[in-house]
């Protein structure tokens, strides 16, 4: 089966048809800068554009860098200020026919991640963080999804930690890989320090090059390049377009058992 999936940056706009059954991407994607200024009605034309280079006409599934309440964007870090309180389901929607779904981008990127890459079958605590134009997270507990997590705007050392440790930040201040890994390190211990993760997973444009910086990471916990790389958000935005993936499974029920008969006093059964 096949799904949408559009992953929505501050930098740049990528979508591409999903295998869902697969994980994979079904066709090469396509990306597109994310005009500047990122106001709503822009982003939703090179959305538009996006899906319509494949001739798409079916169900899409849409990341953002935001908190997102019933697809209503509540902070805008990363894109136009505008879109604060901003209907984004409505607003994709309108030039989307088949519909769309909308979820947070590390959130996305998470759920492919815990479905198809590093994190499946990992129970315990797992936090994926991804590093692009700002720091997203995703944070799992045996599988679940807690949604909206907003670590990447923790305040460390004086400074929020996005400004800092993002890849933007590293290529921004021309860092070599030793000082960026430093700034990295920093940030991580700290989210160890309150979550105590079983796993950590790297993921957004960062995970390409992690051969250059995981190794130089000085934390304790267990620490993975995301396997599905930048496509994460795409096959992730697909996958819960294809049905909710935050929400946590109903336990087994043991079956009922019936009380054992009894005996009335003198033996006989009622």
């Amino acid at each position: 089966m096949q799904v949408f999936g559009v992953d929505i940056g501050g930098t740049g706009i990528k979508g591409a048809p999903v295998d869902i059954d697969e994980g994979t991407l079904a066709a090469p994607r396509i990306r597109i800068p994310t005009p500047q200024p990122s106001l709503p009605g822009a982003i939703a034309k090179t959305v538009a554009d996006v899906v319509d280079h494949f001739g798409w006409t079916g169900p899409v599934g849409a990341t953002f860098p935001a908190v997102l309440k019933d697809g209503i964007a509540k902070t805008a870090a990363n894109v136009d200020p505008s879109w604060v309180d901003t209907d984004l389901a409505a607003t994709l929607g309108a030039v989307l026919p088949g519909g769309v779904t909308v979820i947070n981008d590390a959130d996305a990127a998470g759920i492919a991640e815990m479905t198809f890459g590093a994190g499946r079958d990992v129970g315990g605590v797992v936090l994926m963080t991804t590093f692009g134009t700002g720091i997203g997270t995703a944070l799992f507990l045996h599988g679940q999804l807690l949604a909206n997590t907003e670590f990447g705007h923790l305040e460390i050392g004086g400074s929020v930690a996005e400004t800092s440790a993002s890849e933007a930040a590293r290529e921004r201040e021309d860092l070599s890989w030793e000082k960026w890994a430093k700034r990295v390190s920093r940030y991580l211990s700290a989210l160890e320090a309150l979550l105590w993760p079983d796993l950590i997973i790297i993921g957004g444009g960062a995970s390409r090059k992690a051969d250059r910086f995981l190794d130089r990471l000085e934390i304790r916990t267990k620490v993975v390049p995301a396997q599905l790389q930048n496509n994460a958000g795409i096959v992730g935005a697909a996958l819960f377009a294809a049905g909710d993936q935050t929400r946590p499974k109903a336990p087994a029920r043991a079956p009922r058992r019936r009380p054992p008969a009894t005996r009335p006093p003198g033996g006989r059964r009622p």
